[in-house]
This record gives structure tokens, C-alpha cells and sequence, in this order.
């Protein structure tokens, strides 16, 4: 009988244990960030608005190089963002998917763009004032 209580007592514990265990929360970026980029030898600038829910990323991207581009396909897991967009480049459609992680106030972000066109560009957002 004392083992029957004793194992009862350890099954409680372990399921309070578990049913107070946390998961990881996506990163709260939604708003406005602005981001600088080294291309070839010359500083770029790219704004995003994000907007996230739940683990779902959604928004648009502006830049005097490519213009607007809405964000695709964007998730968020912890401190992991991805998406992609697709911008027109002399007429051509574009397709680039961005990977990055948060850091506290800030985002580093890559995008491969393809030895034909430029390789990797790395990004470093911060948050708009």
C-alpha cells in the first residue's frame, strides 16, 4: 500500500512537471525595421513591415533598387524567421528567400541571390523610430 501511495505521489509531481513546462514563443518583430546591406561594393537600404501571428510572417519590404515586394511564405519559430519575395528586376521576375535570426533588437537576415547574380547579401535590420 505505501508503494501504491508513494508511486501516486511521483506520477502527480511529474505530471504538474509537465503541464507546467513552456514552449518557445515566436519573436514579437511586428512593426517597422530598416536594413543596410554591403552589394557589390556599395551600402543598399531595404525597409520592412512585419506582422506576425502566431508563427505566421506576413508584411512588405520596400527598396529604391527593387521597389515593394510583399512578404511570402513567412514563418517564425523562436528566434528563426524565413520568407521569401519576388521582385522584378529589367522586367524579370525574382523569386529571393530570406533567412535570418533575431537578436534582441536587431535581425540579421541573408539572402542568396545566385553566383549569376551576386551571391549572398547579408542584412542587418534594426528597429525603425
Amino acid at each position: 500500500m505505501k508503494r501504491l501511495l508513494v508511486l501516486a505521489s511521483i506520477l502527480a509531481a511529474v505530471s504538474a512537471i509537465s503541464t507546467s513546462v513552456v514552449t518557445a514563443t515566436a519573436a514579437d518583430i511586428s512593426g517597422n525595421w530598416k536594413g543596410t546591406a554591403d552589394f557589390q561594393g556599395q551600402a543598399i537600404e531595404r525597409t520592412f513591415a512585419f506582422k506576425v501571428d502566431g508563427t505566421k510572417l506576413t508584411g512588405e519590404t520596400n527598396s529604391e533598387l527593387l521597389g515593394k515586394s510583399t512578404i511570402e511564405n513567412g514563418k517564425i519559430d523562436g528566434d528563426d524567421i524565413a520568407f521569401s519575395i519576388t521582385a522584378n528586376v529589367q522586367g524579370n521576375e525574382l523569386k529571393m528567400n530570406y533567412k535570418g535570426k533575431v537578436t534582441g533588437e536587431s535581425i540579421k537576415l541573408s539572402v542568396d541571390l545566385g553566383a549569376d547574380i551576386g551571391g549572398t547579401i547579408e542584412w542587418t535590420l534594426t528597429r525603425a523610430k
